[in-house]
């Protein structure tokens, strides 16, 4: 009997719904912060060593408050998926759940996000 094999680009087909744009976010969160980390990083060395202007541009970038909105929504969403997983893996009968579990993800996130972007959006405006 031989095994049916997805082979070329039939097996990139999109077929996961909510879950499958988690885990795709996911893996984007995680790798966007690593490279926001690498990147202060670098540019502190080289501001402090330098005193370069490609650093001090970059730090007027991170510290614009839609740059750290973007970077609080990473931050956040990987938190909170990374907890769905690690309850999922925990406890594998509540994967029959996954879908109702990034459902309730996505519940906890928006609130949670939306009230420290309100926040932070009034201390921009009100200039503190």
């Amino acid at each position: 009997m031989a095994l049916k094999r997805n082979v070329g680009l039939k097996g990139m087909k999109y077929r996961g719904g909510g879950p499958m744009l988690a885990w795709a976010l996911h893996r984007i969160s995680g790798l966007a912060m690593v490279l926001f980390v690498g990147m202060h990083i670098v540019a502190s060395f080289v501001m402090q060593q330098f005193g370069s202007d490609w650093a001090t541009n970059l730090n007027i970038i991170y510290e614009s408050t839609y740059f750290q909105l973007i970077i609080i929504f990473l931050v956040y969403f990987h938190a909170i998926n990374g907890m769905r997983i690690i309850l999922l893996d925990f406890w594998p009968k509540l994967l029959e759940y996954q879908r109702e579990a990034t459902w309730l993800q996505w519940m906890l996130l928006i609130p949670m996000y939306g009230l420290t972007a309100m926040v932070m959006m009034l201390i921009k405006l009100g200039g503190e």
